[in-house]
């Protein structure tokens, strides 16, 4: 059986990987590629097959498939045979409105993104809230499978400390310094009215923040992969540029605090258990006029909703201050959206679409 996985449009990372990895540890026998981007092609081990991502050979991989696996719009075209599987895992729980539900789409993107999801046969959720929005949004009428996402296993798993410890290493993060991972998510009108310009700009000074935090903590900065290539740091500045790490799940892991204002980083780094800094600067904006949500985040959030920069050093500077206890809030979004992920997302997916060889060799759909 031939299986084709696709991650953010060429990356070795999430749920796929997750899956790719465990079917080769229970020593499947199948053949395996994946769509890689030049820049990106040494994260892969040196046994991955890859192909050009948009290459001639990327699209005869795809047609070529038995199962396709990406967490993502493959974004550009391939005809899919008859008995290929296609399954979408995606890659996050909605807070921001999506496809067909956003309040403004550059003319013609949805319509073309709509010959993608006719390809897909099942598609993943990682939580019971996502599973009517993901209908919704994307018309999609196939089975929608409540699983958790394979990739947040690593967060409950018995080696999560190890792991932990490795990338902090790894990383040049000391013992006793407090790791804030911020993940700012992307703004549309930045990316589709400049024009892809080379730039991408935050209201508030990302080194002044930085050195703002202490010399007993670091500013572990993780753009969104629609603008990941749109800012610079010089090396050695007090903000670590962690974008181009290949998988963010081991950077949850490596962080004491997240600090977010709309990403779906917040429901997977809640998995952890540690605290989480919503840094809203630009709510009511984001809400009523560029994308909209799906619900109020002020009642759902895991904290409060932090408007300025010195209110969010100074909540960073409280949870340091004291031994960090969740509340009843941050517990209720828990409850909400991480009830599926117990570290077990990847065996149920494996069941349902890659069961063992001794009991079929068929994917399932």
């Amino acid at each position: 059986m031939k299986v084709v996985l696709n991650s953010f449009q060429g990356d070795y990372s999430d749920s796929p990987r997750a899956l790719y990895e465990a079917l080769r540890e229970r020593g499947d026998d199948h053949e395996y590629v994946w769509l890689s981007r030049p820049d990106r092609v040494a994260d892969f081990p040196a046994e991955v097959a890859t192909v050009d991502f948009g290459s001639a050979e990327a699209r005869a991989a795809l047609e070529s498939a038995d199962v396709v696996v990406s967490n993502d719009h493959i974004g550009f075209d391939w005809d899919k045979r008859p008995g290929t599987t296609y399954l979408q895992t995606w890659h996050g729980t909605p807070l921001k409105r999506i496809h067909n539900d956003v309040l403004w789409a550059p003319e013609g993107r949805l319509a073309y993104l709509d010959t993608e999801i006719a390809r897909w046969d099942a598609l993943l959720s990682q939580n019971p809230a996502s599973t009517p929005r993901f209908r919704q949004a994307f018309g999609f009428t196939g089975p929608v499978h409540e699983t958790g996402y394979p990739r947040n296993d690593v967060l409950s798993s018995p080696d999560r400390d190890r792991i932990r410890a490795e990338v902090r290493a790894q990383l040049g993060i000391a013992d006793r310094v407090t790791a804030v991972l911020y993940t700012p998510t992307w703004r549309d009108d930045l990316v589709f009215a400049e024009g892809g310009g080379p730039q991408h700009t935050f209201p508030l000074d990302l080194n002044e923040f930085a050195a703002g935090l202490g010399e007993d903590h670091v500013l572990l900065l993780r753009l969104h992969q629609m603008v990941a290539d749109r800012l610079e740091f010089p090396e050695g500045g007090p903000v670590r540029d962690v974008s181009s790490h290949p998988d963010i799940r081991y950077l949850y892991l490596a962080a004491d605090v997240l600090v977010t204002d709309y990403s779906s980083t917040m429901f997977d780094f809640a998995v952890t258990g540690r605290p989480i800094v919503n840094f809203t600067y630009d709510l009511d904006y984001f809400k009523d006029e560029l994308r909209g949500f799906y619900f109020d985040l002020a009642a759902a959030a895991p904290g409060p909703l932090l408007a300025t920069s010195d209110e969010v050093l100074a909540a960073i500077a409280e949870l340091s201050s004291r031994p960090w206890v969740p509340t009843p809030q941050y517990t209720r979004f828990q409850e909400t959206f991480c009830s599926l992920e117990d570290g077990h997302a990847t065996e149920r997916v494996l069941d349902l679409f890659f069961p063992s060889q001794q009991q079929n060799d068929e994917p399932r759909r």
